[in-house]
Parts: structure tokens; C-alpha cells; sequence
């Protein structure tokens, strides 16, 4: 079924920006487009960050996989490596730390107007992205590329049926969220 939108860019192109929308509405709605609630999170005394990524990851995780258990659509993970994450981890935790954004709350804070994540966000992505591209080559398989991990899945690594990781994982996720809901945090 949505395996035929693979040939047709505009679609997808306009349902990633239709997609994007939605994300940045439910983003601003939930709060976490606000620099105090960032700054809450970072600080570990506001979990609202936590809780809306983990429900994100519980329901986009089941549901791609049934997505794909009905033959809708089929996974392409890409491949990764130890470097690229501890890399990518340390640039984006960095530029976290700094200006209290993550990309996806950059764009929801530009959309509600606030200057510091036009200013500070959208140029330090723009400036980011330009440099990472500019280097890439040179960096991809000296740094990048150590601890290669090509293109599995959780269940491949453990050998697994992809349900017998995904269900228990949805299970932890809700608990963790349930708990820091009962918690107050």
C-alpha cells in the first residue's frame, strides 16, 4: 500500500511537510518548545521532554512494525557505526546544552516566534549541517566509520522476531512512562 508513495517524490514530499506540521503543533502543544521546559529537563526537575519523546517512540514504534506486518511498508535501516553515534551524540548534546533546542524544538520555537531559536538555532543547524557536509568525505571512513554495525535492527542482532523485541520494549517504555507520571515528574 504505501509502498508505491516510494516512487512518487512530490508525495512524499508533501506529506513530510504535512507531517512536519503536525509534529510542530503537537510539539508547541506540549510545551516543549519552551526554552524553561528545555532548560527543566536538562536540569533533570521537568520530565515533560522525557515523557512526550518516550510516548512518541512507543507509538511510532508499534506502529511501524504492524505498519510493516501488514505489508504496508518495509524497513530500510541505514547503517551506523559506534563513531557516528558518539559523534552525533556529542555535537547534538553540545549544541543542546548551548542553546536549549534540539532541532525539532528549533523549528516549534521558530514557529511561536522566539528569536533565539531563529537566531541562535536555525544558523547554528544551517552553519552545522554546511560544515558536517563540507567534511564528510574527508571523515567518513577514517572517523565515522569505526565500529561499523551495518544496517541492524535490534531483533537481527539478537536474532530474534522483530514483536519479541518490540512488544516487550512498548511494555518498559510505558512503565517508565506511567512511573515518572506517578512520580510527578
Amino acid at each position: 500500500m504505501l509502498n508505491t508513495l516510494h516512487q512518487k517524490k512530490g508525495w512524499q514530499l508533501l506529506l513530510g511537510f504535512v507531517a512536519g506540521v503536525f509534529f510542530g503543533f503537537f510539539l508547541q502543544k506540549g510545551g516543549v518548545t519552551q526554552y524553561d521546559i528545555i532548560l527543566g529537563q536538562l536540569l533533570l526537575q521537568d520530565f515533560t521532554v522525557v515523557k512526550i519523546m518516550l510516548a512518541a517512540v512507543v507509538t511510532g514504534m508499534l506502529g511501524v512494525h504492524l505498519m510493516r506486518a501488514l505489508g504496508w511498508v518495509r524497513l530500510q535501516p541505514k547503517p551506523g557505526s559506534w563513531a557516528t553515534a558518539v559523534w552525533g551524540g556529542l555535537f547534538f548534546g553540545i549544541g543542546f546544552a548551548v542553546l536549549g533546542y534540539c532541532p525539532g524544538t528549533v523549528a516549534g520555537a521558530v514557529g511561536n516566534g522566539f528569536l533565539d531559536a531563529a537566531v541562535g538555532g536555525l544558523v547554528g543547524i544551517t552553519v552545522g549541517a554546511g560544515l558536517f557536509a563540507a567534511v564528510y568525505g574527508r571523515i567518513q571512513k577514517p572517523v565515522l566509520s569505526r565500529g561499523d554495525f551495518g544496517e541492524k535492527t535490534l531483533p537481527q542482532l539478537f536474532k530474534t522476531k522483530d514483536w519479541t523485541v518490540v512488544l516487550p520494549a512498548a511494555v518498559v517504555l510505558t512503565a517508565v512512562l506511567w512511573l515518572l507520571e506517578r512520580a510527578g515528574l
